[in-house]
């Protein structure tokens, strides 16, 4: 016999919970960001709302189904399982913070706070989550598949990314590598950055958009769904031993970008997650690319 799905629902701490965390009581809190000319109420209206929204999700489930709560500070020491449907509840941002653990699963975003929320993954409504977990199991059922990046080491590190992958020294200093194409017969041009962001059509909204903006660049944004990446250099240095000429590009299916670490350390995280990020040590080599694992995310 089949397992029933599973219903995993993500979250993560809101702000209200943090403030309570650190100074113990609402009044307490409510306190000390007066002193600073704030208010907690918008803070709180913001958490009751995720509250409610977390509620009504967890009841539409449907009630054969299993189910289980995840928050975001644990999600790389949770196992998803195959027959698991993924719903966050949220951000746009969790949805990508998810990704990277998933291989294929369906996800249902759900927006705790209209208008607020851009709503590019989180879609959806809490009250129509029971509808949505029966179409993410249902045969034929609409679902977008949205292109991730990969980073993959030469020790067999393997890192995805909805939004983008980013690439640099840690603490912000100077990063200090080879890059080139993947396949190339030299190693690349030997480069001093503040790091390379890959990212794919659903980051090019936000980080990659705005270095895209900055440079105005001609390269073509791809769409979410296109199997097609773009990667920039951020402010590359120009010395006698460090050049500025590979500092955009784009890299289709089965093309790669390569780099070679020439620092003491490089730290390789995806969307934002510095907390799950690979380490790379002197002489290693890391590939970029375009993942053969895309997001399910349930339209």
């Amino acid at each position: 016999m089949s397992l029933a799905p599973r219903a995993v629902l993500v979250h993560r701490t809101t702000e209200y919970e943090k403030l309570l965390a650190r100074h113990g009581t609402h009044g307490q809190a409510a306190f000390v960001l007066a002193a600073r000319g704030r208010s907690i109420e918008e803070v709180a209206a913001r958490h009751r709302r995720n509250d409610q929204a977390l509620t009504e999700v967890a009841a539409a489930v449907p009630l054969r189904w299993r189910r289980t709560r995840v928050e975001r500070a644990d999600l790389d020491r949770f196992l998803f399982g195959p027959e698991d449907v993924v719903v966050v509840v949220g951000q746009d941002g969790l949805v990508a913070n998810a990704a990277k653990y998933l291989s294929g699963q369906p996800v249902v975003g759900i927006d705790t706070d209209p208008g607020r929320n851009p709503g590019v993954l989180v879609r959806h409504r809490a009250r129509d989550t029971a509808a949505l977990c029966r179409a993410a199991v249902a045969p034929g059922g609409k679902v977008d598949a949205l292109t991730m990046t990969e980073a993959v080491a030469d020790d067999t590190q393997r890192l995805l990314a909805l939004n983008e992958i980013y690439l640099g020294a840690p603490g912000h200093q100077t990063a200090r590598y080879r890059i080139g194409p993947d396949g190339a017969p030299s190693a690349g041009e030997s480069q001093a950055s503040s790091g390379v962001l890959v990212g794919t059509g659903t980051g090019s909204t936000g980080w990659l958009r705005s270095l895209w903006l900055e440079r105005g660049s001609s390269l073509r944004l791809p769409a979410p769904s296109d199997p097609r990446l773009v990667w920039f250099v951020r402010e590359a240095w120009p010395s006698p031993v460090t050049g500025t000429s590979l500092v955009a590009g784009e890299l289709g299916r089965r093309e790669g970008l390569r780099l070679t670490v020439e620092s003491d350390r490089m730290v390789v995280f995806g969307d934002g997650m510095e907390s799950d990020a690979l380490e790379l040590t002197w002489g290693q080599t890391v590939r970029l690319g375009v993942s053969d694992t895309s997001l399910r995310l349930v339209a």
